[in-house]
């Protein structure tokens, strides 16, 4: 379907990639991966003809279409979100228009035996097949559907598009790209303004599409979920691996330890060769085969080992031990117009330690309740109580339009800096993706993304006992995450994130707090314990829906006989699990045991693979419960239905 072939593009003097050639086809999901700066971006601009590479071409098969999201900012105006979503189905459109035309035209010529007549009737036959063929009786319910999806009310749907934000005018966007149906999807960190709900939506709905799609994304779970390929871009070339983000990961350590070796076996050879060439250089009876080797080693293409250093290399500044609470909040209620209340009657209680998510949909007030904590949104009624010592430092992509635009980033990081912080700034803002010269730059010059990694890396290093971070990884490639959230874990303090971003709260937070209904649940776990006490209340509450309508049915002898019939697998499939889950609970045990044992520290290769064990036998038990839990939901209904009459 799409062909790249030996594209190379330069930004300046440096290679973006060189000679790159890779085919996408059929319902392929290929990820595309690589630190920042590395191109990624580049690609599909070059790809969908936006920016012409140096050399090389793109060639897509004959009727395939292109479809893009950048990762900028788009901006609809002067329509309402559903006619301006609509207007993306061109085809559906262009014939619905010539349908209505031809009517009027029928409607107003009375010789229905007349030449013309029939051919318009012919005419209005083909059309009306055809928008048949193409679902355009079903467009409206297909918008409908994906707008709820990604997070609109129905109500919103009249709205004109001018009313919203830049991030839910990306949906707007994405909105659009869904409707065209394009034969290759790509998008460019599409998740960035998703809450979680719409993006667990658009991750099924991506899974599930007809076209090939081509993503980069830093959510590490979305493209784990989707992906079928994965191509890193790395030092100007591309590398293909055929799995999604984890088979990557494992397979580029096994390459990577594969290559350590080659590097340094071929730079043992190279000293040999070197040392051959230096000693015999001046034998004439020896010039031939010196001659030779130099050609040799001329030709020879070195093993080239990428840098692994890039990524925040980051730990937090000690700072003062604050109380056993942290913070407090009793009947808080907030509205920006006195009449609507965003959020009503909120009370939290925060510990030190604490280290908690705020999830929800967006427009739920997770990050106007984050900024109300910190201290800078005032509240209408209620009271809130900060604990003894605590030092909050909150961080917002805002953030960035405080910081002083006549200093450099390096001046701006050298006045929040003290003692050991202060000698580790050069590495420090170089693990916030700032290198060289970069560090010199005034802050005026630096893009959006620049000035947000900016600000963050300010607030990082000035101590605090309390972080409040709404979205601190968008502009953030994956090893800067990683490091992040290795530090964030060994943060001593209470820390509340903001985020989407559902691998990289897992690795932190130990509390889920949900916004929604202007009020606030908590639940006990980290992103995924949630995701999935959430989808099981969901399913529960749709059974339960389901068994109410059918107990206003009646069920007769050949119904209740075919239920009888699908209990037993159902009852079978219970049983099963719960002895596997049994034995896994057996075995855990076993290994919580083992790795209790005091000479087992003796033994750190075996108390790695009983760790690792224990790790899986976990996650499958996990994975167990889950499937027993719709099992009995399933045979709680079947058995309702027997109840019946």
């Amino acid at each position: 379907m799409l062909s790249i072939n030996n594209l190379s593009l330069r930004y300046g003097e440096k290679i973006l990639f060189k000679d790159l050639s890779f085919k996408v086809s059929g319902k392929e999901r290929l990820s595309i991966v690589g630190s920042n700066g590395t191109g990624k971006s580049s690609l599909l601009k070059v790809i969908t003809g936006i920016q012409k590479p140096d050399s090389g071409e793109v060639m897509l098969s004959k009727h395939s279409t292109i479809g893009y999201l950048p990762q900028e900012e788009i901006v609809f105006k002067g329509r309402t979100i559903f006619d301006e979503v609509h207007s993306a189905a061109e085809d559906i459109n262009r014939i619905k228009s010539e349908i209505d035309e031809i009517n009027v035209e029928l409607s107003q010529n009375h010789d229905h035996d007349s030449e013309e007549y029939i051919e318009l009737l012919n005419r209005l036959g083909e059309l009306t097949e055809k928008f048949g063929l193409i679902d355009g009786y079903r467009i409206e319910a297909k918008i409908e559907r994906i707008l709820k999806g990604l997070g609109f009310k129905e109500e919103d749907f009249g709205r004109l598009t001018d009313e919203f934000s830049g991030g839910w005018q990306m949906r707007i966007a994405i909105a659009k790209l869904l409707l065209k149906n394009p034969s290759v999807l790509m998008l460019d960190e599409p998740t960035n303004h998703l809450d979680i709900n719409s993006l667990i939506w658009f991750e099924n709905y991506v899974k599930d599409y007809e076209g090939s799609v081509i993503v980069i994304s830093h959510d590490r779970n979305f493209i784990d979920n989707i992906a079928t390929r994965t191509l890193e871009l790395s030092m100007g070339k591309a590398v293909g691996y055929s799995g999604n983000f984890s088979f990557y990961i494992n397979e580029k350590r096994k390459r990577m330890e594969l290559a350590i070796n080659q590097h340094r076996n071929q730079q043992k050879y190279l000293k040999q060769q070197n040392r051959f060439i230096e000693r015999f250089r001046y034998k004439s009876s020896k010039a031939k085969a010196v001659q030779s080797r130099i050609k040799l080693l001329e030709r020879l293409e070195l093993v080239q080992l990428e840098d692994e250093e890039a990524g925040i290399n980051f730990s937090f500044p000690p700072a003062t031990h604050s109380g056993k609470v942290t913070f407090g909040m009793s009947g808080m209620s907030k509205s920006y117009d006195g009449i609507n209340y965003v959020l009503e009657d909120i009370n939290i209680n925060i510990n030190r330690g604490e280290k908690i998510a705020f999830v929800g949909d967006n427009g739920a007030g997770k990050s106007t309740l984050a900024r109300i904590i910190a201290g800078i949104e005032p509240f209408n009624t209620g009271e809130l109580r900060a604990g003894h010592l605590v030092v909050t430092k909150y961080y917002s992509q805002n953030q960035a339009d405080e910081l002083d635009q006549s200093k450099s980033v390096l001046e701006i990081m050298d006045e929040a800096s003290t003692g050991e912080v202060r000698r580790n700034l050069r590495s420090i803002l170089g693990g916030f993706l700032f290198s060289g010269d970069d560090v010199f730059k005034p802050v005026r010059v630096l893009s959006g993304g620049e000035k947000s990694r900016l600000a963050l890396a300010k607030m990082l290093i000035e101590p605090s006992n309390f972080l409040i971070l709404d979205e601190p990884t968008n502009h953030l490639d994956m090893k800067s995450k990683d490091v992040l959230m290795r530090a964030l874990q060994d943060y001593e303090g209470t820390i509340i994130i903001v985020s989407h971003d559902r691998e990289f709260l897992d690795g932190i937070v130990d509390k889920v707090i949900e916004v929604k209904n202007k009020n606030i649940r908590v639940f006990i776990g980290n992103c995924s314990d949630y995701i999935e006490s959430v989808s099981i209340s969901a399913i529960r509450q749709e059974q339960s829906q389901t068994v109410k309508l059918k107990k206003n049915v009646t069920y007769g002898y050949n119904e209740k006989r075919e239920t009888k019939r699908k209990i037993l697998p159902v009852k079978k499939e219970i049983g099963e699990l719960e002895k596997k889950l049994e034995a896994f609970e057996h075995r855990k045990n076993e290994l919580e045991m083992l790795l209790s044992e005091p000479d087992i520290y003796k033994e750190p290769e075996l108390m790695k693979q009983y760790s690792i064990e224990l790790d899986s036998v976990a996650n499958e038990i996990d994975l167990l419960l889950v499937k027993w839990e719709q099992a009995s939901i399933r045979l709680t209904e079947l058995e309702e239905i027997l109840n019946i009459n």
